[in-house]
């Protein structure tokens, strides 16, 4: 019992969850980041034969791809 109370002790004094990104911004910032993935994707097949370029490109564009996703989620309200 002495578990439970030292937890909800806790829980009741920790400060609320406040997200570094503000929830406001997020649909440009999903726009932007997913704009430049297709713009990326798009430069990417437009490349002459190159590997460690053409990795590098794929690679940021993959990055962006995946937080521009995440923040879309997140915009809609699936917090993911």
């Amino acid at each position: 019992m002495a578990d439970y109370d030292s937890l909800a002790s806790l829980h009741r004094n920790i400060p609320a969850f406040s997200p570094i990104v503000p929830v406001g911004l997020l649909p440009y910032l999903a726009f932007v980041l997913l704009g430049a993935t297709f713009a990326l994707a798009f430069y990417y097949s437009t490349l002459p034969k190159a590997p460690l370029r053409e990795l590098g490109i794929a690679g940021t564009a993959s990055i962006l791809g995946g937080f521009g996703v995440v923040a879309l989620f997140c915009s809609v309200g699936v917090y993911v």
